[in-house]
Order: C-alpha cells, then structure tokens, then sequence
C-alpha cells in the first residue's frame, strides 16, 4: 500500500487517509465475518495487486497522452519553423522566451498553437499576395508576348511561391510586376500613337480606318471590345508597317494631285475660268503651298477627290482644244499690251496674222505656239523690269518736255496777266515749269548715261519703239541747240531792227505806229489743268525763223520708223532787214516781241 504515496503532498495525504479508513473499515468487517489471517493477507495482495493494475493502467495512458504531445508540440514547432521560414518570420527571441516560460508540454503546446494559427493566416494572405500577382504577371507577360509562349524561367519560380513566400520574394515579384506594368503603359501608348497616326493617314487617304487596323490585330478596332488590346511586338511592327504603307501612299497621291492641280492652274488661267469653278477645287488646291505633314483635312487625298480633280482637266483639255486659237489671239494681246506700255517691239514670229495662218493651216501645233508666246511674255516682262529704271527717268523727262510746251503757249498767251480766274494759278505753275525745264539738259545726259550703262550691261541696244533711244536723246540735243541758237538769232535780229527804227526816227522824224495786232498768232485755245484752271493748250508755233521740232520719244512712236523720217521744220527763209518798211518792221516787231524774262518766239 505505499503506491498510495505517490503524488503530491496533500493528493497522497488526503488519498493514504482515505485508504487507510478504508483498509480498517475492511479488516473490521473481516474481523465480524471471522476471515483468516491468511485469507485477509490473500485477498489484501489480491487488493494491492489491482491497485497496481489501475495505477500501471493510469501510468500508461499518462505516457501515450505525453507522447502525444510531446508530438503535437513537435509538430507545431516543426510547422513554425517551416512557416517562420517560409514566410521569413525569424523571431527566434520570442520562442526561446516561450519555452522558457512554459515548461510543461500542454504550456508549450497552448504557448506555440497562437504562433502557428497566426503564422497560417499570415501564410493565406501571403498567398493570396503571390497569386495575385502571378495572375497579373502571366495576363501582362501574355499580352506582351502575344500569348504565345510565356517565359519558362518565371513559370518555374512562380510554382515555387510556396517554399519561399518571404517579405524579399515578394518584393520581387512586385517589383517585376511594375516592370511588367511599366512596358505595358510605354507599348499601350505607343500602340495607341501608332493607331491615332494610321487613324489620321486613312481619314485623309479616304480608306477604311477598321479593315487597315484589323487586319494587323482585330483588337485593335474599337468594334472588338470583348479581346484586350494587344501589345505585342507583332502588333508594334504590324503598326509601324502599316504607317510606312499609309505614308508612301500619302506621298505618292500628293505628287500626283500636286501634278493635277499645276494642270488645273495652267488651263484656268488659260481659259479664264471663273472664281466660283475654281472655288469648287479650293480643297485640294491648298496642298501646292503645304508640306505633307500639313495635310491632315479629311478625305483631300481620297481618290474620289483625285478622279474628281482629273476629271476637271479632262474637260478643260478637252475645252481648251476647241478654245486654243482664241487662246493663242488673247495672249498675243496681251504679249502687245505690255509691250506698248514697255515700249518694245513685239516679236513678230507669232504675229495675229501669221498665227491664224498657221493655226488654220494645222502646220503648227496651237499648243506648242501658245507656248512660245507664253515665253515671250514672260521675256517681255523681265525686259520691262530691268528696263524700269530707265523708263522712269524717260516719263520724268517727257514730263518735263510737256511743261516746256506748255510754258511756249503760255508765253504766247497776250492775256496772261490780266486778274482774271486762276491767273495766279498759271503764274505759280509758269514758275515752277522754268525750274523744270532749267533742268532738262542735265536730266538728257543723264538718261543718256544710264541707257548707255544698260547697253553695257546687257550687251544689247535701249530700243524706244524700235528706235535706239540714245539715238533719239542725241537728236533731241541737237535739235533743241538749234533752236536755242535760232532764238538768239531771232533776239539779235530784233536787236538790230529796233536800232534801224530808232534811226529812221531820228533821221526822218517820229509818227503813231501801227497797232500792233496779233495777226500772226493763232488764236490760244484753253483746257483745263489739274487745278480747274484754264490754260493754253499746247500747239506748235508755224512763225518765225527755221527752228526745228524737237523730237521726243513719243512723237517718235507716233509716227512709222520715225527715226528715218525728216523733221519736220519751220519756213527757214531768211529775213531782208533792208527791204522792209517802217510798218512792217512794227508787225515783225510785235510778233518777236515777248515778255521779259520769257523765251523769244520768232
């Protein structure tokens, strides 16, 4: 009965007081029944070899429960420690301080239990981290590949998320996710600018902007919404394909509508089409003066536009042959025109006379002449700008020579002085025209200069109407020293027949002249100047001594090859200063007389 000590002090004290009560409550009744000693000690080891049973019973199930969690604690411990390292947990302190403080296993085991359910959780949510992530990355690397094939290498670290689910891996995969996220973003825009450039390539071309795009991906079209957008190096390169095709095409119906609309300019100007026909073209005709990135309205390349554009030259071709021999008289008027106004001669090979023969005659091709004047005028036109500056100095002299004619009727005028309307307007213009014509001489050298540096220059004559105009500034010198000399001629005559009167008068005596009379003077005619004035108009002076016409350019012009013709001159017989009587020295007197400080008209 010692095994009923066994436990702890107040378990065996309370246990061994029970047995013992017992064990004498026993021994009394077996002393009332009259056992025997021997029969009392059988069945007393009988008693203690069940008690035995029990306790070694008791002790074996003790054993296999500490077995069990000695195993469970092994077990969770074992899980921790995968877990911990698993998930990258190395809180080693905190378990050692666990074991520390619970000594007992059912301790260990409550102790480690929290750790392990905590590191589960953790473990559940880490992998759902990893697995999102995967899923992102095979749908990014799928879209970027094609969904072709996907790399071997990042399959098989992504089947190994489970043995390594640490806070690094899962950086790692995070930060090759952001990669992959960032490539995405960069193809996605580029696809995206490769489509909005094709996009606006085929609105101008006029082509079907969804068949060009499906054809390199159908995901690309916005009709097909149900398939992501694929981004795909075969896509990038399909794109890039597709623009350099759009491009060349650009390119080549630019040439070709630029040639068409050079066509349209030339037959509009030739048959003066109207504003409003022109205005239906006004689309493409923009494009001459635009680069092709400057192109961008919608459907100008289209081939609709171009047929229409060609269609247009082909009527106007067409026209234009049933209109080429008016065509071909109108440019020869104008050719003339500005010849006239340049004062050139116009080439005479494509004469109106000698192109209607021509044209009626089918010797020559209407176009081909119509050419040829085309590039005479263009000729003339460059000889008119490089003869400009002599022509102005020519008009300025011309000018000048007008109001020296005009300052001559003037002059001749006996009314000139009295006050009446615009009397002092004429005195003004009297005195700037002296100014004027004080400054002729030096304007004809050098006009003659300047042509004469222009013929070196050009290595040509300075024609005036088919006269070299130096030819004409050096008679126009010549002839304007002649009449400067006849009218001091004229003014010494009066000189001396004023002398001879005043002796007639002192040898025979004074008597009442005649009137003088302007007999000999046409009467003035008027027109009005600038001013609403009346003044002389200009005509020529048939009195007087042999003063030739000063010949200007444009009394050249007025005339067949004036050049070769005489001038004209004045009566040139001299006077008889002995024959001519008293009153007749007073006629010849009134009409060389002139006011002071004007010009002698005899």
């Amino acid at each position: 009965m010692e095994m009923l000590a066994i436990g702890s002090p107040t378990i065996s004290l309370r246990t061994s007081t029970s047995c013992n009560a017992l064990l004498r409550e026993l021994q009394q009744i077996w002393n009332d029944i009259g056992e025997s000693e021997a029969d009392k000690d059988r069945m007393l080891l009988e008693l203690e070899r069940e008690c035995l049973e029990v306790y070694r019973r008791k002790v074996e199930e003790a054993a296999n429960a500490k077995a069990r969690l000695n195993q469970s604690v092994a077990a969770k411990e074992a899980e921790l420690a995968t877990l911990m390292a698993t998930l990258g947990e190395l809180n080693i302190h905190s378990l050692t301080q666990t074991e520390k403080k619970a000594p007992s296993l059912k301790e260990k085991l409550a102790s480690v239990t929290p750790l392990v359910e905590d590191l589960r959780t953790k473990k559940e949510e880490r992998m759902k981290q990893f697995a999102d992530i995967k899923a992102q990355i095979e749908k990014i690397s799928g879209e970027i590949s094609g969904y072709n094939t996907l790399n071997n290498s990042l399959m098989s670290s992504l089947t190994l998320e489970e043995q390594d689910l640490t806070l690094r891996k899962l950086n790692e995969y995070q930060t090759h996710l952001r990669t992959l996220q960032k490539e995405k973003s960069d193809r996605l825009h580029k696809v995206f600018d490769y489509v909005n450039e094709v996009h606006s390539l085929c609105g101008v071309l006029g082509l079907d902007f969804g068949k060009t795009v499906s054809d390199v991906h159908p995901s690309l079209h916005e009709g097909n919404q149900e398939q992501s957008t694929n981004i795909s190096n075969s896509t990038l390169e399909g794109l890039e394909q597709a623009i350099v095709r759009l491009k060349l095409e650009r390119k080549a119906r630019i040439q070709k509508l630029k040639d068409i609309v050079a066509s349209l300019f030339e037959l509009w100007n030739l048959m003066d089409s109207p504003k409003e026909e022109k205005n239906t073209f006004s689309r493409i005709t923009s494009i001459l003066a635009s680069s092709e990135s400057e192109i961008i309205e919608p459907g100008v390349l289209s081939t609709e536009m171009i047929e229409q554009a060609s269609a247009e030259v082909e009527r106007l071709t067409k026209l234009k042959a049933s209109r080429m021999k008016e065509l071909v008289m109108k440019r020869r008027s104008e050719l003339e025109e500005i010849c006239k106004m340049t004062h050139i001669e116009p080439d005479t090979s494509t004469a109106a006379e000698k192109s209607n023969a021509l044209i009626d005659s089918g010797l020559v091709d209407p176009s081909e002449l119509l050419a040829n004047i085309e590039a005479q005028i263009v000729k003339a036109k460059e000889e008119a700008m490089s003869r400009k500056e002599v022509m102005d100095r020519i008009d300025r002299w011309l000018s000048a020579c007008e109001e020296e004619n005009w300052l001559e009727e003037y002059n001749l005028d006996s009314n000139r002085y009295n006050a009446g309307r615009g009397a002092h307007i004429n005195l003004k213009r009297a005195e700037r025209a002296r100014v004027t014509i004080s400054k002729i001489p030096a304007m004809v050298d050098n006009l003659i200069n300047k042509t004469l540096a222009w013929e070196d220059e050009k290595k040509v004559s300075f024609l005036y109407d088919g006269v070299r105009l130096v030819s004409i500034l050096q008679d126009y010198k010549l002839a304007r020293q002649q009449r400067e000399e006849e009218k001091k001629r004229c003014r010494d005559q009066k000189k001396l027949q004023d002398l001879l009167l005043t002796e007639k008068e002192a040898m025979y005596g004074s008597k009442p002249s005649p009137r003088r009379t302007n007999s000999f003077r046409k009467p003035n005619g008027y027109r009005a100047n600038g001013n609403g004035s009346m003044t002389p108009t200009p005509r020529r002076n048939s009195v007087g001594g042999a003063t030739p016409e000063l010949l200007t350019p444009r009394s050249y012009s007025g005339r067949q090859n004036g050049y070769f013709k005489e001038m004209r001159r004045l009566s040139t017989a001299p006077l008889n200063f002995v024959a001519i009587s008293k009153e007749d020295t007073m006629s010849f007197a009134s009409v060389c007389d002139s006011e002071p400080g004007s010009p002698p008209h005899c």
